[in-house]
């Protein structure tokens, strides 16, 4: 069998002298020489290996493998049409689906606008969001279910990663509280205190521990910053939690004072799979993400 080596104005040539069933014109509609034209359909034929026109002085006709070819090409054009009308498509952000896994503070300060914006702006891209904590949106960018996450933590060696904002921590505690007027405060100032803590799978518990404030034996350690809030205002402990999930402790009888060690910051950041391309739309999510951790 002869190597299949056919190329697009070769299937052009083949479908124009199907349809004008007439070499000269055929010829002229694809700009070839009678002679050059001809050797082009004889090629054609010697790699598909079987007669495909019956000719005649007066009149060319599809043989009835012409006639299966033809309605083959047909359709790889049609096919082929299809599949650059949805690329342009993709391109221009006509259609497409974009998937984001964040840290829950994120996806409730920030995703919000960010979506709302998106939106707006491509009304027909599908989005997901995931509110994960550190290590579980990594496993689904891990796993490809995501195109970005955004996380605080974790082992991130296998992916890119970009710094998206370095935000502070604040200590929360009853407005009665003696440390409740001060415009901040260092750690130091903790000492004795009763705290409140996440989770150590958190991202903020094991920004904490790496910064010395190590949890107390008995200390009250719970998985939801609600719970945090209501505990604290109760006058069960202080707790010490990052700027973006201040909007926990936004209720009566509570205060918030920044903690001004340096050494106690939580990196934002948002990483990618190494080796991974973005489409078209996630690199729009990703630029409107940007914009909102650093306008």
């Amino acid at each position: 069998m002869a190597s299949i080596n056919l190329s697009a104005r070769d299937l052009e040539a083949f479908l124009a002298l199907a349809q004008a069933q007439h070499f000269t014109r055929a010829a002229e509609r694809c700009n070839l020489s009678q002679s050059a034209f001809s050797q082009k359909i004889a090629r054609i034929e010697q790699v598909a290996g079987v007669a495909l026109f019956e000719r005649s002085t007066r009149h060319v006709a599809l043989t009835p493998e012409g006639e299966v070819f033809a309605d083959e090409v047909r359709r790889i054009q049609s096919d082929l049409q299809h599949a650059l009308a949805h690329l342009n498509e993709l391109a221009t952000r006509r259609v497409g689906k974009v998937a984001i896994a964040a840290l829950p503070s994120v996806a409730a300060v920030w995703m919000p606008q960010v979506i709302a914006r998106y939106r707006a702006a491509h009304p027909n891209i599908r989005i997901e969001l995931f509110d994960a904590l550190a290590g579980g949106g990594l496993g689904l960018l891990r796993e490809g279910r995501v195109d970005i996450a955004i996380t605080a933590g974790g082992d991130l060696r296998e992916f890119d990663v970009t710094e998206l904002r370095s935000e502070r921590f604040h200590l929360v505690c009853p407005r009665k509280h003696p440390l409740a007027a001060k415009k901040s405060i260092a750690l130091s100032q903790l000492e004795g205190e009763e705290i409140v803590h996440l989770a150590r799978s958190s991202s903020v518990r094991q920004h904490l521990e790496a910064a010395g404030v190590a949890a107390r034996t008995g200390a009250l350690e719970v998985e939801h910053l609600a719970t945090v809030a209501a505990l604290v205002a109760q006058g069960l402990g202080v707790s010490v939690v990052p700027e973006l999930t201040l909007f926990h402790f936004q209720r009566a009888g509570l205060a918030n004072v920044p903690v001004r060690d340096a050494a106690l910051r939580r990196p934002i950041l948002l990483a990618r799979r190494k080796g991974k391309a973005l489409s078209v739309a996630a690199r729009a999510m990703v630029d409107e993400i940007v914009r909102e951790a650093r306008g």
